[in-house]
């Protein structure tokens, strides 16, 4: 309690939260997505809450957490799934939500504090007639610094590809944890030393990214009474390169079904795709859905998209966050299959697992290719039985991000990058940022 008394005084001026039950809401995401991780996180929280305005404050929270070697969290909105910004070791949880400045705009680039919201982003370059690339299917509460340090693609990445793709991320402002902290300016491949990182090698606070034309976006939804032609429609709109498209995402039957808001659209047992595509590009689908026995029962016009129901927001993982409405037995795995234009391993674990993992697609770019992942809604019965279901995918060529770790090495990445750790060690000299949620740096703790 003392140091905690230190380091409240040496933050004096900074706005700060002590409040257990806020603080214990603060230290929290949506890991409740996961069966596994719940019992794993629970009762991991932080001893308090710290929301700077700008950098300054944040500089001042660096030094005051390094001269009483106090851990800090840096948090967004919180809307991560696996974890990342829930403390293990207590310390400082640093919401850096506050910080909520549009520092600047110009054609196909914006420059802003890691705090903003992605919408509000986009709210503001529309008005020139640009947009933010890709975002996440919680873009209207997500934050930009959030999205960076854990997220990797979403809405968008059919056009743009994932977040590390070389071009998506033009500079990061990071500051460090040492007795003197600085900013320090990251521009071009030097961004990839903090990108999701989750926190662990310093703090951002000053984003710029590149922006994507703003198109007029119509909404649609299309509904096949064969899995396999909704997913191979998919990929044929994924490969038309000259139709411009936002979003592709593919359910089987039964998902649609936890969209109460759109089940007038897609009748029971039937399989739906939803788009997100230029008004512009309209005109050549009915040929691709007639080509793939589909049926359009839904449309919006981009005049009517910002209002009511936005499909997407039952993309991606809010497609889990819907299921687990319904029913909280219900858990997710997130895949990405090979390129493959017959789609036959997709067939394969659709037929094999049937309504156990149910089959959720989203399409993206690759090294050029349309891809698909996937974000399969799972029935879940036992940790062991999910092991199974995800050692079976990577045995036949799948590989898993797995969602049910908090260790970055244990999830997508399989190995922490070197330049990152080295980065690390540059950054966080007392390694206080985020500790316990990479192995290899608890490791040369121990040693």
């Amino acid at each position: 309690m003392t140091t905690l008394n230190a380091l409240i005084n040496a933050l004096e001026g900074i706005e700060t939260i002590t409040d257990s039950a806020q603080v214990a809401k603060l230290s929290q995401d949506y890991h409740s997505f996961s069966p596994v991780l719940v019992p794993k996180l629970e009762g991991k929280v932080g001893d308090i809450v710290v929301r700077p305005v700008n950098e300054a404050e944040v500089l001042k929270v660096a030094a005051a957490c390094a001269k009483h070697r106090v851990p800090v969290t840096v948090r967004g909105a919180g809307t991560g799934n696996y974890g990342q910004c829930v403390p293990l070791h207590g310390g400082v949880i640093l919401d850096m939500t506050r910080m909520q400045e549009i520092l600047w705009v110009k054609p196909g680039v914006a420059r802003v504090e890691a705090g903003v919201k992605l919408a509000a982003i986009d709210k503001k370059t529309r008005e020139i007639g640009w947009e933010i690339r890709m975002a996440p299917s919680t873009y209207r509460t997500a934050t930009i610094g959030g999205f960076i340090a854990g997220g990797s693609g979403g809405i968008g990445s059919i056009q743009y590809g994932l977040l590390s793709d070389r071009g998506n991320i033009l500079a990061l402002r990071v500051v460090t944890v040492e007795d003197e902290p600085r900013a320090i300016e990251l521009r071009g491949d030097d961004v990839q030393k903090v990108n999701h990182a989750w926190g662990i090698n310093g703090i951002i606070t000053e984003v710029e990214i590149p922006l994507g034309p703003a198109y007029p976006w119509a909404e649609v939804i299309v509904t096949f009474d064969d899995f396999m032609k909704a997913a191979k429609f998919g990929q044929a709109v994924g490969n038309a390169d000259g139709m411009i498209k936002k979003l592709i995402s593919v359910f089987a039957s039964p998902i649609s079904q936890y969209f109460h808001a759109l089940q007038e659209y897609i009748p029971e047992e039937t399989h739906s795709v939803s788009l997100i595509i230029a008004e512009s590009s309209l005109e050549f689908l009915p040929g691709l859905v007639q080509q793939y026995g589909g049926k359009i029962t839904y449309e919006k016009p981009a005049e009517e998209a910002g209002k009511g129901i936005h499909l997407g927001e039952f993309s991606w993982n809010h497609t889990t966050l819907h299921a687990r409405s319904v029913d909280t037995g219900v858990t997710y795995l997130q895949s990405m299959f090979p390129r493959d234009r017959s789609l036959q391993l997709v067939q394969q674990m659709y037929h094999h697992f049937g309504d156990e993992v149910m089959m959720h697609l989203e399409f993206f770019r690759v090294n050029g290719a349309v891809v698909p992942g996937a974000l399969q809604l799972v029935r879940y019965t036992t940790e062991e039985r999910l092991n199974e279901i995800i050692c079976y995918h990577e045995e036949h060529g799948v590989s898993i991000a797995n969602p049910h770790t908090y260790i970055i090495e244990d999830g997508g990445r399989k190995v922490v990058d070197p330049e990152q750790l080295k980065f690390k060690e540059i950054v966080d000299p007392y390694r206080l940022m985020n500790p316990g949620k990479s192995k290899v740096i608890q490791l040369q703790i121990q040693n």
